[in-house]
């Protein structure tokens, strides 16, 4: 008799982000019903294709009891034959909000445990998640990037779960014999994601006659196929468009052939020159003085972006660094 259908479509996940795989990986595990299904199955395939599996759990410190439910992972860990096994404590700060302050303090804390072994991180996001963060994208206006959700593959981390539901992790767990971790923050409704998780989500499956979920996933899908595509032109319009001046200091870029692109295009190839040259990030009110250059030229003088200026000059854009100013003139 074969496993549970939760367990094995969740070991094939795992399975196909593995084939080929070179290296250790890292689970990312909190204790939850999504990452501890990750963890079990990780922990069946992985010695399977010759892979070193470890664990790392992230302590935040932000309720009471979190050092003794970290441990508590971490002994799931050595008994599903995680190695190494770690635990690391964070100081999760106040930037941009709970939320944002965690998960920074979070990614923050793999990034290292990920360095030190050489390994790539295997982190639980589902399906569910995936629509929650395009929701929540399109909730805040702030482009079609944030609409485009999360990368099964970005870097050194691995999302093998983007296509499967919560309700299979969890199914999973059940007949695996884990206990899932409750997060209590994961019915706060001070926190944005979980009313989308509770109250809009299944409003729309409601209303819109269920497959929302699949839906969103898939519109992140084929949006970030778009935006891969118009990135990789704007990176070629701007490495074909960049000419070396007299002094071979400075990059510059032909406004007459930028004016004629597509504004999709332009402005993607303003980012990936500016980018070249360390300014930014550029928030769009940057992006859209810095396109003004280009296309509503009438003599203004250089902008002031993070990390340096552009000005125009002969046709050309030219990177300028920002003048020295004495702090105290």
């Amino acid at each position: 008799m074969g496993p549970h259908p939760a367990v094995a479509e969740i070991r094939r996940a795992v399975r196909a982000a593995l084939t080929g795989s070179k290296g250790a990986v890292l689970v990312a595990c909190s204790g939850g019903a999504d990452s501890l299904a990750l963890a079990a199955a990780t922990a069946f395939e992985a010695p399977r294709h010759g892979v070193r599996a470890g664990l790392v759990t992230v302590d935040h410190g932000l309720q009471p009891g979190s050092a003794g439910r970290a441990a508590g992972v971490a002994a799931v860990g050595y008994e599903l034959g995680f190695d190494p096994v770690t635990t690391v404590p964070v100081t999760v700060g106040r930037a941009g909000g709970p939320e944002a302050a965690a998960r920074a303090a979070r990614y923050g804390a793999l990034d290292a445990a990920a360095e030190a072994l050489g390994a790539r991180v295997l982190l639980g996001h589902t399906l569910d998640d995936q629509a929650e963060t395009v929701l929540l994208g399109l909730g805040r206006g702030s482009g079609p990037r944030s609409i485009a959700g999360m990368r099964a593959a970005d870097g050194h981390y691995l999302r093998p779960l983007l296509g499967v539901r919560r309700s299979t992790t969890v199914a999973a767990c059940t007949a695996l014999g884990l206990e899932p971790w409750d997060d209590p923050h994961n019915a706060d409704p001070a926190f944005q994601r979980v009313r989308l998780r509770r109250e809009v989500l299944p409003l729309l499956e409601d209303v819109l006659q269920g497959g929302v979920a699949e839906a969103l996933a898939r519109t992140a899908a084929l949006l970030r196929d778009d935006l891969d595509a118009l990135d990789r032109i704007a990176a070629t319009n701007s490495a074909e468009r960049a000419t070396s001046d007299t002094s071979g200091r400075d990059r510059q870029l032909d406004v007459a052939v930028l004016v004629d692109l597509p504004r999709a295009l332009r402005t993607r190839t303003l980012q990936t020159w500016t980018r070249h040259h360390r300014l930014g990030p550029l928030t769009s009110v940057h992006l859209d003085a810095l396109d003004v250059l280009v296309t509503d030229w009438h003599g203004q003088g250089p902008l002031d972006l993070p990390g340096g200026r552009v000005a125009r000059a002969s046709g050309k854009l030219v990177v300028q660094p920002t003048p020295y100013r004495n702090p105290q003139e």
